[in-house]
């Protein structure tokens, strides 16, 4: 019998209600009510060198790519409830492997053409023609199976095997809709906003390389997520996304009131926009936390004490009180606490380095002459790398080395650029892996650890994970959905596949001109209730 989104999805567990809010400055009530027109000038860190939201995998990108496309569905970013938007309901059957869709009517692209069953087909179609240049979108759909179109305003997608994460991927700028038009455009074109048609409440109008990115309102737009605050068109006249890698720049640019409102606030720069007129709205991502992610055929991470000590040996609130601020939570979990079905086991992560000595004890790892530990000649060592995705990440991990020297172990650092830690990640030639991935859904669990799947630590095919990640992505239902993926995160984590350090926290502050700055359930910018005041 088919499950329905009444019976299968509204049951989510609320998550924290902490999970987005602000810090000081007025709030948006204190503004009045929203005034139509004008532009907000945002300035972003990075500038992203694709716009297309099916192609694209960073914030930089999705941050604008988001405001551009509907989806087929929303995520509510308090519960993780699944809402409605292109569509208006929806079924899966029994074992995840087929959703229908029912579309409501009215939408269109900007182009005009409208947003029906035909539109929803070529769309997924071209998606999965990306490969992986579909860098999100190619694993929501990684056992795709077909679209077909029922009637004009029913669509139905299926997989070969189950995959209820297919649900949350629908609500995602990933997965989008755009315009069989704009499939007449070559991928490359489709980045630079030639032929971007989407049925978003923006439309693309400019972008200089590494200056400037502007969207214009969708004329008539009607058509919004039931999550949005308001109905119809959206209030901001354009969105213009100026480009500011130094954080130094960015943060004067928003004092000075240049910009109205700025992304990747870094920690050193938080007090300055505490009050004084400015507001940080705050959000921790979903997914998988900052982690020290262990390839098990690798070095001294052969040895399951050795992983189980450097889970211990990590101190890790003196982390985020050292070196972030409190904006910044230390992990409870492989996952981020504003996931649908994150367990907290903070047990399983209190520092503990006399628990950590005595693993490695009793695994025959002995201190050497300058503290680190030795075994038969090996010295107890291990590499990480990583990158500057997020500014503080060396800082972090340098804090992470002296606390893991204390239990005599020695954690190699070495950062190199984002290209090259792509490189090493697919190739498999690492110990340690550092970053984080962010995604409303716990199947990025299965995504990274499976051996289905990109199985980063290299598990063998007998593994206590595989199996609660496959119960997990074989139904909707949460009364089954949630023990799996709790016995997933407790298994990565007490066999030390990985070793969670802290929650990324998007960090933005706004002057007193820009309101109703946003985030959706993944923590990416939604600016359809944004407006701006003075102007």
């Amino acid at each position: 019998m088919p499950r329905t989104a009444a019976t299968s999805l509204l049951a989510l567990s609320v998550l924290v209600l902490t999970a987005c809010s602000s810090a000081g400055g007025t709030t948006d009530a204190d503004a009045g009510p929203p005034k139509p027109g004008g532009t907000l000038r945002l300035g972003i860190s990075s500038g992203p060198d694709c716009v297309d939201p099916q192609q694209v995998g960073t914030n930089a990108s999705l941050n604008v790519g988001r405001q551009l496309v509907d989806s087929l569905t929303d995520q509510d970013p308090f519960t993780g409830e699944i809402k409605p938007w292109l569509a208006e309901k929806w079924e899966s059957n029994a074992d995840s492997t087929a959703f229908t869709f029912h579309l409501r009517g009215g939408a269109t692209f900007s182009d005009g053409s409208p947003v029906d069953a035909a539109a929803v087909k070529t769309s997924f179609d071209g998606i999965k023609a990306l490969g992986a240049k579909a860098q999100l979108g190619s694993g929501y759909l990684a056992v795709y199976k077909a679209t077909t179109v029922i009637d004009p305003k029913t669509v139905k997608v299926e997989f070969s095997v189950p995959s209820a994460q297919f649900l949350q991927a629908s609500s995602t700028m990933s997965l989008g809709v755009l315009a069989p038009a704009a499939y007449r455009k070559t991928a490359d074109q489709r980045c630079q906003g030639d032929g971007l048609i989407g049925s978003g409440p923006f439309v693309f109008e400019s972008l200089k390389q590494n200056q400037e990115i502007v969207l214009a309102k969708r004329k008539g737009y009607n058509w919004g997520s039931s999550l949005f605050k308001h109905q119809g068109e959206a209030y901001l006249d354009k969105i213009a996304y100026k480009i500011v890698p130094e954080p130094g720049v960015r943060t004067g640019s928003l004092a000075s009131g240049q910009l109205d409102a700025i992304t990747d606030v870094q920690p050193v720069d938080e007090p300055q926009f505490t009050g004084n007129g400015f507001t940080e709205p705050v959000r921790p991502n979903p997914g998988i936390v900052f982690n020290l992610h262990a390839n098990v055929t690798k070095g001294v991470l052969t040895d399951e004490k050795v992983r189980q000590a450097v889970v211990k040996g990590i101190d890790r609130p003196e982390v985020t009180n050292t070196v972030l601020t409190p904006n910044y939570k230390p992990a409870t979990s492989v996952l981020g606490s504003a996931t649908p079905f994150y367990t907290d086991l903070s047990p399983l992560l209190a520092y503990d380095p006399a628990g950590a000595t005595a693993l490695l004890q009793s695994a025959g790892w002995t201190p050497g002459p300058d503290g680190i530990r030795v075994k038969n000649g090996q010295r107890l060592t291990a590499k990480v790398v990583f990158s500057l995705v997020f500014n503080q990440n060396k800082s972090v991990l340098e804090l992470v080395q002296q606390q893991l020297r204390k239990i005599g172990f020695d954690l190699r650092i070495e950062q190199r650029t984002i290209a090259d830690t792509v490189q090493v990640t697919q190739s498999g030639d690492y110990e340690y892996l550092w970053y984080n991935t962010t995604r409303a859904d716990p199947d990025i669990l299965r995504n990274l650890f499976s051996t289905k799947a990109n199985n980063r630590s290299k598990l063998s095919a007998v593994n206590p994970v595989d199996g609660p990640l496959d119960a997990q992505s074989s139904t909707v239902d949460p009364a089954k959905r949630r023990p799996a993926a709790e016995q997933a995160q407790r298994a990565i984590i007490e066999n030390g596949y990985s070793a969670p350090v802290f929650e990324l926290t998007q960090v933005l502050a706004h002057g007193p001109n820009a309101h109703g700055v946003g985030f959706e359930a993944s923590s990416r910018l939604q600016l359809f209730d944004a407006w701006v005041s003075g102007s």
